[in-house]
């Protein structure tokens, strides 16, 4: 696992939660719907970069 795959995942993931927090709070569903896109491209980034 190097340096870039982990910082992706950890955005990734930091995304979810906003995505999460959004949602909870009401946010426009676009904001909620853009977040979520970002979580998902960075989440696969990552996951696709790590060296198994």
């Amino acid at each position: 696992m190097n340096g870039l795959s982990t910082v992706l995942i950890v955005v990734g993931l930091f995304f979810v939660g906003g995505v999460v927090s959004f949602t909870k709070q009401k946010l426009p569903k676009g904001v909620v719907v853009v977040l979520a896109i970002g979580a998902v491209m960075c989440l696969t980034a990552g996951i696709l970069r790590l060296e198994v």
